[in-house]
């Protein structure tokens, strides 16, 4: 499956199936919370905070390509990514796109 931030493939007609979209609500355990608020004091890269929203964006881009294989799409162009705060600690990531067969 070709996925591309662009409107267009190049060297390829489109044609268009629809919007996809994927997403997922991931949460950090209460200990590595506690432990990166410290972090934040000091400053520096919050390590698993990164590897959740990291997992998340893959959880949420295999849940739209699944969706746009069953539809017979080829490639999902204009894919963007969106997350949001759900609760202290929670964060939803919607990854989305349009789904297209080459012709």
């Amino acid at each position: 499956m070709i996925l591309t931030t662009t409107e267009t493939i190049s060297g390829r007609e489109l044609e268009t199936l629809g919007l996809v979209q994927g997403s997922t609500i991931q949460s950090k355990h209460v200990g590595h919370d506690i432990a990166e608020s410290f972090k934040t004091l000091i400053g520096g890269e919050l390590n698993s905070y990164t590897e959740m929203m990291n997992k998340a964006r893959a959880i949420a881009t295999d849940r739209m390509i699944n969706q746009a294989t069953q539809w017979g799409a080829d490639a999902i162009v204009c894919v963007r990514y969106t997350s949001s705060e759900v609760t202290q600690g929670a964060a939803e990531v919607i990854c989305y796109g349009t789904a297209v067969k080459f012709r």
